[in-house]
């Protein structure tokens, strides 16, 4: 069964502070010492001096804060319902290009901790990979929707996704005001890789073959906003490229997360990839297969389906793939009912 939904409005108002009026104090309530004033400036308040209160007004909030105390009051059923539970956030693509929107997901994601969710991100780094990749003169390629990763390519992707993306990802958190610890597939075991059936073709683009989620439950639990990038070793330490949609699902389903989630470039899948408004809002294992079986899923978007159905069929509640460039997509897809995107449930 599938629902469709028009894209939705990214207009999610996030709480701010709104300062209440503060009423001018009667002179007659003060009476200061004869030097004018008290410890640390502040005038001295005798009871003697104090007159009856006088009936007042009261002040009426302005109608954008009452907009901002609805939006919460209308996500708290949410925050109840997920708090405590591990969600795994897939951040690339367009998101990552953009300031704003990267800063977007870093909110996001600080407020979902904030409110006691257990946020993982796991994260890619193409458009910082391909600029790199210019500098030293390769020219990427791609096949079905993987990178052709040779020996200096992998070089520059571990370099890149690791030591640069991962730690810059890790500051932003910090400076929004949560904690992260940074890691990649290599440490403590984390994903162990093989290489793709397809290694001929793609070179060191690996599969994973186990998780051991071990090092992220202390992290987790510890209130740690883990930042995973996608590079893990085989058995003998050769380092190959994990696609992060794929690694993404893998480390929801060892976690036993509540929810994957999938930062996108496109809305969702779409009931007619020629029509953006055809957007699926909701639909179940059996029905994406036969859209992928119909050809109506195709492209770049099959690999993500695939990682979607596998996590779901190893325990993860519900997978959702959502557009990353509409800000708060993540705030949007978890704390409203009307979400960003499709949700695909077991």
């Amino acid at each position: 069964m599938m629902l469709t939904k028009p894209h939705p409005s990214s207009n999610l108002l996030l709480p701010t502070t709104t300062a209440l009026p503060n009423p001018s104090p009667n002179p007659s309530r003060v009476t200061p010492l004869a030097s004018g004033r008290g410890r640390r400036g502040h005038h001295r308040v005798c009871a003697s001096s104090v007159a009856p209160a006088q009936p007042a007004s009261v002040a009426q909030p302005t109608a954008p804060a009452l907009s901002r105390v609805d939006v919460l009051s209308e996500a708290l059923p949410f925050i109840q319902r997920f708090r405590g539970k591990t969600v795994v956030v897939k951040y690339g693509g367009a998101a990552m290009k953009s300031p704003e929107l990267q800063s977007s997901v870093i909110r996001d994601l600080v407020l979902l901790s904030c409110v006691g969710l257990r946020p993982v991100l796991v994260h890619g780094g193409g458009p910082e990979i391909n600029s790199w990749l210019g500098r030293v003169g390769v020219e990427p390629q791609f096949r079905n929707g993987l990178r052709v990763t040779d020996a200096l390519t992998m070089e520059v992707v571990e370099m890149v996704l690791v030591g640069k993306v991962n730690k810059q990802l890790v500051s932003l958190i910090s400076v929004a005001g949560a904690t992260a610890v940074g890691l990649c597939g290599k440490d403590a075991r984390l994903l162990t890789a093989r290489p793709s059936p397809d290694a001929a073709a793609l070179g060191f683009v690996g599969e994973v073959t186990r998780v051991n989620p071990s090092v992220l439950r202390p992290i987790i639990e510890s209130g740690h906003i883990p930042v995973i990038a996608t590079v893990a070793a085989d058995e003998t330490g050769q380092a190959y490229n994990i696609n992060a949609d794929t690694a993404a699902g893998e480390i929801a389903a060892a976690l036993g997360a509540e929810k994957l989630l999938l930062l996108t470039d496109v809305s969702g899948i779409l009931a007619d990839r020629n029509d953006p408004g055809s957007l699926v809002k909701e639909i179940d294992i059996a029905g994406v297969r036969q859209m992928v079986a119909d050809g109506k899923v195709g492209g770049g978007m099959i690999p993500k389906v695939e990682c979607c159905v596998r996590a779901l069929a190893q325990g993860v509640h519900t997978a959702s793939i959502i557009d990353g460039r509409v800000p708060h997509s993540l705030l949007l897809e978890i704390l409203t009912d009307e979400g960003t995107g499709t949700m695909i449930t077991g």
